[in-house]
């Protein structure tokens, strides 16, 4: 089941983002939706550039996706509690290889794209006073069960909204990160697991055996 979440979490990730300067981030709904059309037009088109080198979907997933996720109020999140314990350098460091641990995970996860479709559930109602909220979505990856899944987004100050989350079968994705690092981060604080997140983020992305 986890392997059907990631696939279905990369999946969506990499249909709901696109270029910065053709997007409205105004409103969270219609954002994701445009995006989508460009994201996946754009990993059929070069599927070819991703075969002869994976490493390429890390660049698709810099252009596409990270302009569009505010990685460092997830990564303060994951942080948690232990945030004030730490040194404010130290924490700078931690979401710089966080960002990177993500742009690593979710191209491996889109070595997957067997041209998927998405299907979006109903536009949530949004107050001017809120600014947290979610977009249901299901991938259709027939024959098996669609993947039913919740992306979570912030308005900044300024107004955009932004990716800091995706609830997929139940898990939040910044409460099981948090889950599985908090041991490590309170014990021997959060630069050891910047350590490792550089490590997971160096390793050169690779398609899986269809067997396996």
């Amino acid at each position: 089941m986890l392997r059907s979440v990631l696939i279905g979490f990369g999946l969506l990730i990499s249909s709901t983002f696109a270029s910065a300067e053709l997007v409205d981030q105004s409103q969270p709904y219609e954002m994701m939706k445009e995006v989508a059309e460009i994201s996946f037009a754009r990993l059929k088109e070069e599927q070819p550039l991703v075969k002869e080198d994976p490493d390429y979907l890390k660049t698709i997933v810099e252009e596409e996706l990270m302009p569009y996720v505010n990685e460092r109020y997830a990564a303060l999140k994951v942080i948690g509690p232990q945030l004030k314990k730490n040194k404010r350098e130290d924490v700078l460091v931690f979401i710089d290889a966080f960002r990177g641990y993500l742009v690593a995970s979710i191209a491996q996860v889109l070595t997957e794209y067997t041209d998927q479709t998405i299907e979006f559930g109903p536009e949530p109602q949004l107050e001017e006073s809120r600014r947290i909220t979610g977009v249901k979505v299901d991938i259709v990856d027939t024959p098996r069960p669609n993947i039913k899944l919740e992306f979570t987004l912030r308005r900044s100050k300024d107004g955009k909204w932004e990716a800091i989350d995706m609830i997929a079968e139940g898990v939040s994705l910044i409460s099981s990160k948090q889950s599985e690092w908090s041991g490590k981060i309170r014990q021997e604080g959060v630069l050891a697991v910047a350590k490792d997140l550089e490590r997971l983020a160096a390793k050169p992305i690779q398609f899986e055996s269809k067997a396996q």
